[in-house]
């Protein structure tokens, strides 16, 4: 197949790649050059993308990320670049059209469990974007659209963990966290380009939701720091389930963070940590 990735960061590379080293053709769209030798890559503004000298595509993946957080941002980077994409794209045979969004469309915070069958209800102006892309999406490719939500994507670094351990003292609530490896997302990704029949979205999470204070508790353990002190229980964030991922039977292999953390720490070992067990 003939797979064109819109946004080209650390998540798009690594599934192209992937998908290169299965057979497949790849083409990439990003704003700045790239070297890898397993694609075509095209330096475009998808504002202005223009896919007629490209050979036919079957699928695409759409993995964009904003300039910055502000919702004005969100906007023109997900929302606004919609249509020039549909008219570059109505030409192709597209089989299959794979968007990367958010678990920030679900605007629950209060420590409330979430799941595949939980109704989208955006709480911000940036989760109201996320969702107002993925339903442009899937009205242009009904049938072809599948929408991925991933939480937070950890396993390339943990300086900000690292940063937190030093730098907090206390933690006002019970805030839940999410998140899901990047080669396990990856995986999925890939994954579903082969699924004949899928869902119209997934969540992609370990589904092991943790306390934030605990993970920043564990770090502070093993650089021997002094541990940080909750000063509320009161629950906030979600509690984050990927139902449908899990009833697929697909196998994450980072299912536990702890394990990849310390490794990462271990990694770092030259930076004259010293681990507790």
């Amino acid at each position: 197949m003939h797979i064109l990735f819109i946004g080209y960061g650390k998540t798009s590379q690594r599934v192209a790649k992937q998908l290169f080293q299965q057979g497949h053709q790849i083409t990439t769209i990003s704003r700045s050059p790239k070297s890898d030798d397993w694609a075509e890559h095209l330096t475009q503004d998808i504002h202005q993308l223009d896919l007629s000298q490209v050979a036919p595509i079957d699928a695409v993946y759409v993995l964009l990320s904003p300039e910055s957080s502000t919702v004005e941002s969100y906007q023109r980077t997900f929302v606004d670049s919609i249509a020039p994409m549909l008219h570059a794209l109505k030409s192709h045979p597209l089989k299959k059209v794979i968007v990367v969004s958010s678990t920030r469309v679900y605007g629950e915070s209060a420590g409330e469990r979430v799941d595949d069958d939980t109704s989208p209800q955006p709480s911000d102006a940036q989760g109201q974007v996320l969702l107002n892309m993925e339903t442009l999406w899937q009205q242009a490719y009904p049938s072809e659209c599948v929408i991925v939500r991933p939480t937070g994507i950890y396993g390339t670094s943990v300086s900000r963990m690292i940063k937190l351990a030093e730098t907090t003292k206390s933690y006002p609530k019970l805030q839940w966290s999410n998140r899901i490896h990047i080669d396990d997302l990856v995986a999925f990704l890939a994954h579903l380009l082969h699924v004949e029949h899928t869902e119209k979205s997934y969540i992609c999470s370990n589904s092991q939701p943790l306390p934030l204070h605990e993970i920043m508790q564990w770090f502070q353990q093993q650089l021997g720091l002094p541990a940080l002190v909750l000063e509320s229980d009161v629950p906030s964030g979600k509690q984050i389930y990927a139902t449908r991922l899990q009833q697929m039977n697909f196998e994450l292999q980072h299912p536990h963070c702890f394990d990849d953390y310390l490794a990462l720490l271990e990694e770092r070992g030259q930076n004259n940590f010293y681990f507790h067990s």
